[in-house]
């Protein structure tokens, strides 16, 4: 459900992942309705465990998965393109958010974030609900052709993920190579054992809606879309 206030470039989109949890994405220049544990990403594969309320981008320097049993502490991802992965188990009452641009999706930074979950919490990935929210869409995400040959040498469904639309007709984004980073991390929770019905993806284009921030439009130096889950 997306909430919309008096100014139209200002969204909240809020998530249902049944009881027990509560989870938004919040776009452009758009309030968060409460505070939200942020680190200090840097499209890596370090996953950081929240065991305090309060922690701070500093204490959370160079992470890119957060996770908390905390009840009440809304942990948050940070994105402008990059997907944001949103992760509740209802049975050990774990949360992550999860920061996967297409650096972070090669290294399968999500699998990482359930390796910590089984080893800390005992968690099962078949017991999670996920949801991936707003990122730059496949139409957009035009890449090098060593960024898509680097996805197949990882392993990734080529067929599934990639495309290639030609010379292109001289608009933005246009032709070359394109990679589906929505579909591509929807494959990485179902191989890691997410059941694909538990899997939630808004496929809302970051880079042609405005509504959301995004680097590729905007330059590395725009806002953030704030990506949040928290157990209530």
């Amino acid at each position: 459900m997306i909430e919309t206030g008096p100014d139209p470039f200002k969204s909240l989109l809020r998530y249902d992942l049944g009881e027990g949890a509560e989870a938004f994405t919040a776009g452009r220049d758009t309030p968060l309705p409460y505070p939200v544990v942020q680190g200090h990403q840097v499209h890596g594969s370090r996953v950081a465990i929240v065991d305090r309320p309060g922690m701070t981008r500093e204490d959370l320097e160079g992470y890119d998965a957060f996770i908390t049993n905390l009840p009440g502490v809304a942990i948050g991802a940070r994105t402008a393109d990059c997907v944001p992965i949103l992760l509740y188990d209802p049975v050990k009452r774990v949360v992550a958010a999860v920061h996967a641009g297409w650096k972070g999706t090669v290294l399968r930074v999500s699998h990482n974030a359930f390796d910590v979950m089984a080893r800390e919490f005992g968690c099962n990935p078949a017991d999670f609900t996920a949801v991936i929210g707003p990122a730059i869409g496949p139409d957009s995400f035009q890449v090098g052709e060593e960024v898509a040959l680097k996805f197949k040498q990882e392993g990734f469904p080529i067929d599934r993920i990639w495309s290639f639309r030609g010379q292109g007709d001289g608009t933005p984004m246009s032709g070359g190579h394109h990679i589906d980073l929505f579909e591509a991390n929807k494959w990485l929770l179902e191989e890691e054992g997410v059941l694909p019905e538990r899997i939630r993806v808004f496929p809302i284009d970051t880079f042609t809606d405005i509504s959301f921030y995004s680097a590729r439009r905007e330059g590395a130096a725009c806002g953030r879309n704030i990506n949040s889950i928290k157990l209530i």
